[in-house]
């Protein structure tokens, strides 16, 4: 048999080209095991597969099982899943290693039966993982198991010897198979040593966290080795200068991938915020010029963002265009509505758009928001801090219906908001605010803001 080092791909003769993943000379011969029986790449054996029909499968090996995080577990789809291969990404420094030593613990007080749960770390000796739980208040659990080790062979052994509920790797760019040509890091070494990892996890039923370092462009180092092999990709995002981390969802079989999870930086480690929408905005603060309030939705939970914008004279001949947290194209795009159906003049002047908290919002439903965050810049009129504005902007400034607008408007009421700026919809029901009002175009928009 030959099988392809990158992608797993086997065949019965030796082919150029993996057909699967496209590599040159990447398929190795392998003796291939009994049809009773298969072994891993490191040699031990596994149990054999049986096919059973829809029917005879059990209800139980799809039963999720809470982190004890609910940040954590809305991201995921309701908790881990057996057999699950999950991949969670971020810089260094993020959290990554903080965030998964708490989850250790919590599944550690929860796991079945009092199966341990096995804590591996290739960057870390073990001592220093002990002063680090030590630093953040994590009890020492007896059912916590932590191995400092790199060969893959030994780390499989100790898998299959002990049978833990659920096993992490920290982290998947450390981890080496036995008999890789290839150095650390590598898409080859991180490819062949997640496909193993996927293989135990698979037949063993043990849900295995890896985390993986990601590259200069932002991605996950050897993507094609790896986002298509597991189950749940995850990044955890937030700059290292704040103290905001949002946990988001980039590919997850068992749930949605629209799911955000929030925390927040503390010394003992990353505490889950419930309520975002309350840690994001500020009921207290004075009206400013430039500063609004948008109702957004991350998956199923509306959250109410702070989004500020700076419009400046420039004395340069390139005026500038920068966006925090927002997508840059439909900035401009907004910029040259106004200028086009408001006669708001402002491509001579700096432009400087940003989202209170180191959020990122992709949907469109934020334009009307960035509008009138822009025009109330621009002429230095604040909007009231009691008002939020939602709503999608067209080309010829009409502004259009936007999804789970009664939701938005609801988790505002909740936070003493009174006062909407939203697009025309008949199907809004009874919403507690003092003042519901719905405009066709930013032009109504903008006149009922004062602006």
């Amino acid at each position: 048999m030959y099988r392809c080092r990158e992608c797993g791909y086997q065949s019965l003769k030796w082919l150029g080209r993996c057909p699967q993943c496209g590599t040159w000379e990447s398929l190795e011969s392998y003796q291939a095991p009994p049809e009773t029986s298969r072994r891993s790449f490191s040699g031990a054996t596994l149990a054999s597969p049986k096919a059973q029909s829809l029917a005879e499968i059990s209800g139980e090996e799809s039963r999720r099982w809470p982190t004890g995080f609910s940040e954590f577990d809305r991201v995921l789809g309701g908790g881990v899943v057996a057999g699950s291969l999950i991949l969670i990404g971020g810089e260094p420094g993020i959290g990554k290693s903080t965030l998964l030593l708490q989850i250790a613990q919590q599944l550690a007080s929860t796991s079945r039966e009092g199966a341990p749960i096995l804590y591996v770390s290739g960057e870390e000796a073990s001592g220093q993982i002990k002063l680090r739980a030590d630093r953040m208040g994590i009890p020492s659990a007896k059912n916590l198991l932590v191995l400092s080790e790199q060969a893959l062979s030994i780390i499989e052994g100790q898998i299959l010897g002990t049978l833990p509920a659920a096993v992490i790797v920290d982290s998947i760019q450390t981890m080496f198979p036995e008999g890789a040509k290839e150095g650390w890091g590598t898409t080859q070494q991180v490819g062949q040593a997640t496909f193993i990892l996927n293989q135990i996890a698979k037949s063993q039923k043990i849900p295995i966290f890896l985390i993986g370092h990601i590259t200069k462009t932002g991605g996950f180092a050897g993507p094609k080795a790896i986002e298509h092999m597991v189950d749940v990709a995850l990044y955890l995002e937030g700059g290292r200068d704040g103290d905001v981390r949002i946990l988001r969802a980039v590919k997850n079989r068992f749930g949605s991938t629209d799911e955000v999870g929030v925390f927040q930086m503390k010394p003992q480690g990353l505490e889950e915020i419930s309520n975002p929408s309350q840690f994001f905005t500020d009921r207290n603060r004075e009206p400013k010029a430039g500063a609004v309030i948008v109702p957004s939705v991350e998956g199923t939970r509306p959250i109410l963002v702070e989004i500020q914008a700076l419009v400046a004279s420039t004395r340069s001949g390139y005026p500038q265009r920068r966006a925090t947290g927002l997508d840059f194209n439909r900035m401009a795009l907004l910029i040259a509505v106004l200028e086009k159906r408001l006669d708001v003049h402002i491509g001579s002047d700096d432009v400087y758009l940003n989202v209170a908290g180191g959020m990122t919002l992709k949907e469109t439903a934020t334009d009307l928001g960035v509008a009138a965050a822009i025009v109330s810049s621009f002429k230095y009129r604040p909007i009231d801090v009691d008002t939020i504005v939602v709503g999608e902007v067209g080309l010829s400034g009409e502004v259009r219906r936007v999804k789970k607008l009664r939701e938005r408007l609801i988790e505002a009421a909740k936070l003493g908001y009174t006062r909407a700026i939203v697009p025309k919809d008949e199907n809004l029901g009874k919403i507690d605010l003092t003042d519901l009002i719905q405009v066709k175009d930013v032009q109504e928009a903008m006149e009922a803001l004062g602006l």
